[in-house]
């Protein structure tokens, strides 16, 4: 069918843009299955991303003592382990992790740390590069079997290898016993998540203790064992089982652990104990320990010792805090048909914060990480403030203190809830769905960013969440590609470890829930892998598959930009042009061909020589002859006839077409950043009105970098908006638009925060408005 231009507009306004070689190993076959990338199914993983029915695991169960020192800050400790063989394999030794040995003056972590010398630095930063000369790292004193007999073993820096007798037996399981002890470090000066935090105005310590007993290493059907060397980034993989620790401290000090407390009622007074009985069925938090409580305790501190004793099922890994300074409130949150005890321990310096919100801030990210995954397992789920941010099974360690006035910054107000979320969340991932965190963090901490984001939402309106939503993303998609990697990279090897493998993956996750799958399928997607790897050990292939397998949508494409390459979202609307279908009527067709003809036509030079009064044609009309009076674009009797013949011969069908008057536009996009996306567009008309049209990631199959497509419609389009809604993580807006518009970049001044983690920092408006107040 013919086609007249009425108006072709090209957009070729010239851009300033930065080289950027970003990582595409899948440049030209971008929709091509990930196939060899991927592990090849097996008896115990399947090509859908569910178990296989001959999936195994190991277990290791612990019984442990241990004393806190708190003159001297030191852990001393002995553990029996018995190790459950569930593989089909004989294993001639066992490895255990030593995690606190990368703290020894000598250790790898130290050595290989890159360091500079900036024009202002803080003594931690100093003593950072310039190690220690601590004593630090585990003392092993002994490793003996159940009969009480030595068994050799060997460390290799943060690992521990112990040599068996004889092989262990598919099936069989071995119990032996370790102890030891370690100085606990100053973890304000020295770093790391354990350790203690020192209080000189009340002379008092809080501990969190934490990677503080040896603990078997992984044996899957995937690596064997798991004994890559702890180097600080790539944290943990861990094996599940059953503990019960007996942990003395001092008389006055208050325990928060793993699991549950065995003997409250030796450990709480009469009026703690009705406390903690009424917490079981409150609805609002209640103090079982009260701040002047705590107070009083800081004073007098007693010199006996109590021995609080915990015992957790099917979890992998325990840890614990310790501290007079607590204090602590706790409620009942009821779960389906269970009841989880939600609590929260924290000092005077957070009370004001954390009393207000931390336990429902805890009760909330248990019931919205429940709907999105599978109903919360354990029977305790801890926060605590220790001016930190770390996770272990039903206990974390938190940051948001106030200032001495009790006021606190909006800032630090969202900082804490947005922390507490994100660490009570992890205990779905890693501690439940237990992913290996030293080789991949984004399957912990992109997934639990991703679920912090949707938790966050879901507390208040507005919520100004840091991560997740995919502008946030930006900025560091289009960064310098020199210091960005793939998400599918080594723990260790990580750059920008937070926008890596936190916000990209959360973006992303956030881009295929919204954008690529809907809400409908994606949910129930990741629900299915929740479900399916629960209290097992998934690897990203079990992830990709499962995503697939349960949505019946092709995500490879989405895998290999967002996971494998650096490419970023760039999708440029280069041409816009305007077609109308010609009707071959000449009464419609011949008068728009001389008005274009016309305007085509015209010219200065044209429009001066009107000012001409005579032509030689004037003076003599006797040369005029046919062409002088004959109008090309005059309709004649024939044209009528012709056009009459041709629409006898149509359809009514093609009748309505001719005669609809659509306004044709054909959209000219460049794939600029190279990874590939759905094209969303929203048109907006003369009339005012506006159209939106989704465009699915597959028009770039045959061709990754350019594609046309043509819409039409009744009325006449003004202007036309690319990624109206800024779903896509599109990294340069300017090229968006039709007619193109300029997005102006604001920055900002701004002085570098001082305040220590864990204090209250930013703009604190709550405080001038107290001292307002107070001047009246």
């Amino acid at each position: 069918m013919n086609k007249r231009i009425l108006l072709a507009i090209a957009c070729l306004w010239p851009m300033i843009t930065f080289a950027q070689e970003a990582y595409s190993p899948y440049k030209g076959r971008k929709f091509e299955q990930l196939g060899n990338d991927l592990a090849t199914p097996n008896l115990y993983r399947t090509g859908s991303g569910a178990p296989g029915h001959q999936y195994w695991q190991q277990r290791a169960d612990y019984k442990i003592a241990v004393h806190l020192d708190d003159e001297r800050q030191r852990i001393d400790a002995q553990e029996t382990i018995t190790y459950h063989n569930q593989s089909p394999d004989a294993l001639q030794y066992l490895w255990l992790q030593l995690d606190q040995n990368m703290r020894n003056k000598d250790s790898d972590s130290f050595k290989i740390a890159p360091s500079e010398i900036n024009e202002k630095m803080s003594s931690g930063q100093i003593n950072r590069f310039m190690g220690h000369d601590q004593d630090l790292g585990f003392h092993i004193e002994e490793v003996k079997n159940a009969a009480g007999n030595a068994l050799p073993y060997t460390i290799n820096k943060t690992m521990m290898r112990i040599d068996l007798p004889e092989p262990l037996a598919a099936g069989a399981s071995v119990t032996f016993d370790v102890k030891w002890w370690y100085n606990i470090h100053d973890r304000m000066q020295l770093g790391g998540r354990s350790g203690y935090e020192y209080f000189p105005k009340d002379e008092n310590y809080l501990y969190t203790i934490c990677q503080w007993f040896p603990r078997m290493c992984v044996y899957d059907d995937v690596n064997g064992w798991q004994n890559k060397q702890f180097l600080g980034s790539g944290e943990f993989a861990l094996t599940f089982g059953d503990y019960e620790v007996a942990i003395t401290v001092p008389e006055d000090h208050i325990v928060c652990a793993t699991g549950e407390l065995q003997n409250v009622e030796e450990i709480l007074n009469p009026t703690q104990l009705k406390r903690w009985e009424k917490a079981q069925t409150a609805d609002r938090p209640v103090l079982i320990v009260t701040k002047d409580e705590a107070q009083k305790a800081e004073k007098k501190q007693l010199k006996g010792e109590k021995t609080w004793v915990y015992k957790a099922e099917n979890v992998r890994d325990f840890a614990f805090g310790s501290s007079r300074k607590y204090v602590w409130d706790a409620m009942g949150v009821q779960l389906n048909n269970k009841k989880v005890m939600a609590m929260s321990y924290y000092p005077k310096e957070a009370y004001e914060l954390y009393y207000k919100y931390s336990t429902e801030v805890v009760a909330h990210t248990l019931r919205t990480y429940s709907k999105y995954t599978i109903d919360y397992p354990y029977p305790v789920a801890i926060s605590v403030e220790a001016a930190n941010g770390m996770e272990y099974p039903m206990i974390c360690f938190n940051y948001g203190r106030v200032a001495e006035d009790g006021t606190y910054s909006e800032r630090t107000k969202y900082g804490m809830i947005s922390v507490i979320i994100h660490e009570v969340g992890h205990n779905y991932f890693p501690m439940i769905i237990n992913s290996d965190e030293r080789q991949w963090t984004w399957m912990d901490e992109g997934l639990n960013t991703f679920l912090q984001f949707l938790t966050e939402q879901e507390w208040e309106h507005d919520y100004p969440s840091r991560r997740g939503a995919p502008s946030k993303i930006v900025p560091y998609m289009k960064g310098n590609p020199d210091n960005i990697v793939p998400v599918m990279t080594n723990s260790e090897q990580l750059k920008q470890f937070g926008s890596n493998a936190y916000a990209k993956v959360a973006t992303a996750l956030n881009i295929l829930r919204e954008t690529v799958m809907g809400r409908e399928l994606f949910d129930y997607a990741f629900k299915t892998y929740a479900e399916r790897w629960a209290f097992k050990h998934p690897t990203p292939e079990d992830f990709f598959r499962t995503m697939e397998d349960a949505s019946a949508v092709d995500l490879d494409w989405f895998w290999k930009g967002w996971f494998y390459s650096t490419d970023h979202v760039d999708i440029s609307l280069e041409n816009v042009q305007w077609y109308k279908l010609n009707t071959k009527n000449p009464d419609v067709e011949n008068p728009i061909a001389k008005a274009k003809a016309e305007k085509r036509e015209k010219s200065i030079s044209k429009e001066r020589n009107k000012q001409l009064t005579t032509r030689v044609d004037d003076e003599r009309p006797d040369l005029r002859d046919f062409y002088n009076s004959y109008d090309p674009y005059k309709t004649t009797d024939e044209q009528r006839k012709a056009y009459k013949t041709f629409i006898t011969k149509l359809s009514e069908k093609d009748k309505a077409l001719l005669n609809s008057d659509l306004n044709f536009y054909q959209l000219d996009f460049k794939n600029v950043g190279g990874l590939v996306m759905p094209i969303i567009l929203q048109f907006d008309f003369e009339d005012g009105s506006h159209e939106t049209a989704f465009i699915p990631a597959e028009i770039w199959r045959k061709n990754e970098e350019e594609v046309s497509k043509v819409f039409a419609f009744e009325k006449e389009v003004t202007n036309i908006i690319l990624d109206p809604m800024l779903e896509t993580a599109d990294t340069d807006l300017n090229n968006n638009y039709f007619p193109r518009q300029s997005i102006p970049s604001r920055f900002e001044l701004f002085e570098r925060s001082k305040a220590a983690r864990g204090a209250s920092y930013g703009s604190n408006p709550m405080q001038k408005a107290k001292k307002a107040k107070a001047s009246k």
